[in-house]
């Protein structure tokens, strides 16, 4: 029915360090029947590589090409709009390696900062608020990965990048410029390129309403919801977002190949 099923991760095919049962045999599957598969992640936690390896050691066999998350995205974003910028990233050492790995100049003077990135960071602190502040008070450019509120892992969530955002917002009265994560049409566009394959052709399997399924809808492709992440029967039944099909799980996705 599809050529391309590209897979939200969190709350999706894993939770944490555990696979959902059924993720494994639904991806084996559809790579012996020759349908493309892609991965993503509104986090940029880990790199694309990080992504690939962790699939990799719960059982699913992956490669880093077939991983778009967020950073790499935003990499893209940045490389079109200002090539070797200076930046300041709100964000993890993985994040940070990979503007660095695409020729971003990592700057923590505000005076010479030219893009202020927010993301989701464990370790955000007053400090990095100040250079912030202190940066887009200079008119440097605000934007960021992802608009989560929260990520799921196993047992809860944990505050996602919306704080890191809100925080600034806050405090600068300036609206961040463009968020690059899902549902921006600029991760989808990132996906179907690597992928090489129409919207028309694709299907989105995640566990949010507003960006997964709110994405895949907005592009022109049929979009499966499951009911393992963040999204309970409730939340589905109030909001105005209709995926084309709603799952258990991924493992009832074997209904749709």
């Amino acid at each position: 029915m599809f050529k391309g099923f590209i897979f939200d991760l969190d709350g999706t095919v894993y939770l944490g360090e555990r696979l959902i049962p059924g993720a494994e045999r639904i991806i084996h599957l559809l790579r012996e029947a020759g349908r493309k598969v892609c991965f993503l992640s509104n986090k940029a936690l880990q790199t694309r590589e990080n992504y690939a390896a962790k699939l990799t050691h719960l059982g699913i066999p992956t490669a880093p090409e077939e991983v778009i998350n967020s950073s790499f995205v935003m990499t893209r974003y940045l490389a079109k709009r200002a090539p070797g910028a200076r930046v300041f990233a709100i964000g993890e050492t993985p994040f940070i390696e990979e503007l660095q790995r695409a020729g971003f100049t990592i700057c923590e003077d505000p005076a010479r900062i030219e893009w202020v990135i927010a993301s989701f960071d464990r370790t955000f602190d007053y400090r990095k608020v100040c250079i912030a502040y202190e940066a887009l008070k200079r008119g440097a450019h605000f934007v960021a990965t992802n608009p989560d509120r929260t990520c799921p892992i196993e047992g809860g969530e944990l505050p996602d990048c919306a704080g890191v955002i809100a925080h600034l917002e806050a405090v600068t009265l300036r609206k961040v410029e463009a968020i690059v994560g899902k549902p921006s049409p600029l991760t989808i566009e990132a996906t179907l390129d690597v992928m090489g394959l129409a919207a028309s052709e694709c299907i989105l399997i995640g566990d949010r309403l507003e960006t997964d399924i709110r994405m895949g809808l907005e592009a022109g492709m049929k979009t499966a919801l499951v009911m393992t992440g963040v999204t309970d029967a409730k939340t589905l039944e109030a909001s105005p977002i209709r995926p084309d099909y709603v799952l258990r799980s991924i493992a009832d996705l074997e209904t749709l190949l």
